[in-house]
């Protein structure tokens, strides 16, 4: 099993591919996208924002050319923006709308055989932390967030809390400081 500094430079290269292949997504017509690079996730802007955020508040883990390579990848991401700000928006809702739906499903499967949803919580909680990841770019200016993504995603967070049985981060240790248990209580416990 990798270690949280494993997965971090795994993060590192699939964040590089992501920025490199931007410019042509944002261009594109499809939410999920294939990525050139064999053995990489799907590409979508919260796949790429989940590990920006995760890199950029664990950078201090990183070596001096990782951090070089995370902050070219950034610039390339941010360069692939300048012209495509209400592209970024509207893929942006898309998938938070779709990645709302994806949270819902999983907290109705739970509801319906809790031991089998319970299983999969770690890559379940990906999914909370690319709403909040999408939400958090969306509320920056020049974006604007829907009004009632806030209230959907309060819906779903106490349908999650009345299951909810508080306890260990679910993540690598290492990753602990990039997700404060305040703000994201989702990574700290699992449901019961």
């Amino acid at each position: 099993m990798a270690t949280g500094k494993e997965k971090l430079s795994q993060d590192l290269a699939i964040l590089e591919a992501m920025a490199s292949e931007m410019e042509d997504y944002l261009k594109s017509d499809v939410l999920f996208w294939r990525m050139m690079k064999g053995n990489m996730p799907m590409l979508t802007l919260g796949g790429y924002l989940v590990r920006e955020h995760r890199l950029l508040a664990l950078r201090h883990l990183l070596d001096e050319s990782e951090q070089a390579r995370l902050d070219a990848a950034v610039t390339r991401f941010n360069q692939a923006l300048v012209e495509r700000i209400v592209r970024f928006e509207q893929k942006a809702h898309q998938e938070l709308e779709a990645r709302i739906r994806q949270w819902s499903e999983y907290l109705r499967d739970l509801e319906g055989d809790s031991k089998a949803a319970a299983v999969n919580y770690e890559t379940a909680a990906e999914t909370r932390t690319m709403i909040a990841a999408l939400a958090h770019r969306l509320q920056m200016a020049p974006y604007q967030l829907q009004p009632r993504v806030p209230e959907q995603v309060e819906l779903l967070d106490r349908k999650l809390r009345r299951r909810w049985q508080p306890g260990d981060f679910i993540w690598p240790d290492e990753w602990r400081p990039a997700y404060p248990e305040t703000e994201y209580w989702w990574l700290y416990g699992r449901p019961k």
